[in-house]
């Protein structure tokens, strides 16, 4: 079968690999119809390369048809039509009956302390093969699979496997009062998508950050306050002026560890990136430094009392965090990847001919998986207007 494979920093081919079998009585195979390319796979095309291995599989957000079942899979059949989470969990453990499937104690990966497996994703989370491929094995296929009706094309539900859910958690995490402000840093797909379930679910004001002009337009007509970064010099003072002098009631920071404007980070990834993989790794593991423009902007903005809520993807390990002013403001901080199947349910009766999200015209690109490498390119450069990227097999 084709599939998007990583080689290096920057490189990632199409090459022909075996197709999946299955392993474990408990898996499925499916023919992948769609499949996103995510943000946080440019995480794995630039810094968390050290953690990669030449010739993994990438890709978390795909969907698809059963293909094959294993002998215990009693509820998926040949045929069904589903979308995948990016995260691999088992349903029945602690900590997945609290709700917490990213932290799901079948599939945690501690070898290296992290929590559960994702498709796609480095050796730290379980090196699964990833979705961006004709086929794909789905490894606790009891629980993970969400069934989806046929005949809606792919782009009403894809994004159920990462951009929906993480975005709903983002906003759940953020605690935004009913009518109360919430700033989203980072219009790509999930600060996008945040501003869109911020204003469905009656907050008052949504103010959304980026510098890339095609994000900022493509909001405001959603009807969100946009703010180009690059036209301010102090953004945090124009959200004050813009809520009393008070700041925002919460902020949902969705840029993560590459945010610009952190000249020492970016200069701590880039040495890191000239290591040998080994060296690199452990230095990461150790003393990784993210750039955190995007979290200190989400600090300084947020008003005493108030939320912020992390979704875009940290990995430092020796990041300076102003913990002084943290405690001073009183605020509150809740961050961590999507517990993808906790929301479905909430999400589900939106995806409606109403569309009440924008899912169908939410992609703004749609290739062949042959056209992968370029695509990437395109979304890392923010080129031709590139915000969501689906691939199809």
């Amino acid at each position: 079968m084709k599939a998007v494979v990583w080689h290096g920093k920057r490189d990632v081919r199409v090459n022909t690999v075996p197709d999946p079998t299955i392993q474990d009585p408990n898996d499925i195979i499916i023919r992948v119809t769609s499949s996103g390319i995510c943000g946080s796979d440019l995480h794995l095309y630039e810094v968390l390369g050290p953690f990669m291995t030449e010739g993994d599989i990438l890709g978390h957000e795909p969907m698809g048809i059963v293909e094959e079942v294993g002998s215990a899979i009693t509820n998926l059949r040949a045929g069904d039509r589903v979308v995948i989470p990016f995260n691999i969990a088992c349903g029945h453990c602690w900590m997945c009956q609290q709700g917490l499937m990213t932290q799901c104690e079948t599939t945690q990966v501690r070898e290296y302390g992290k929590g559960a497996a994702l498709f796609g994703y480095t050796k730290l989370y379980g090196q699964i093969p990833g979705g961006q491929a004709e086929y794909l094995r789905v490894p606790q296929a009891q629980f993970g699979p969400i069934k989806v009706p046929n005949g809606p094309p792919d782009d009403r539900f894809v994004y159920l496997s990462d951009v929906l859910p993480t975005a709903w958690q983002a906003v759940e995490y953020a605690a935004v009062p009913p009518g109360g402000t919430v700033v989203v840093l980072g219009l790509g797909p999930i600060g996008d998508m945040a501003t869109r379930i911020a204003l469905h679910r009656g907050a008052g004001k949504v103010i959304g950050v980026d510098l890339v002009l095609e994000r900022l337009e493509r909001a405001r007509v959603n009807g969100v306050h946009a703010i180009d970064l690059t036209q301010h010099d102090d953004v945090a003072e124009v959200i004050r002026e813009l809520t009393g002098g008070r700041g925002a009631d919460s902020v949902i920071d969705a840029v993560g560890m590459e945010a610009h404007g952190s000249p020492v980070g970016k200069l701590a990834q880039t040495m890191a990136g000239l290591l040998p993989d080994a060296a690199a790794e452990k230095l990461i593991d150790k003393a990784g430094i993210d750039r955190l423009a995007a979290l200190h902007l989400a600090i300084d903005a947020v008003r005493r009392g108030g939320t912020i809520s992390l979704s875009g993807v940290y990995g430092g390990t020796a990041d300076p965090l102003p913990m002084m002013v943290l405690f001073d403001k009183q605020i509150q901080l809740r961050m961590g990847q999507a517990n993808v199947r906790r929301w479905v349910d909430d999400i589900l009766p939106l995806l409606t001919d109403a569309d009440p999200l924008g899912v169908d015209t939410f992609a703004t690109h749609r290739v062949p998986i042959d056209e992968a490498p370029q695509a990437y390119q395109n979304f890392q450069a923010k080129k031709d207007g590139a915000v969501k990227v689906l691939l199809k097999p």
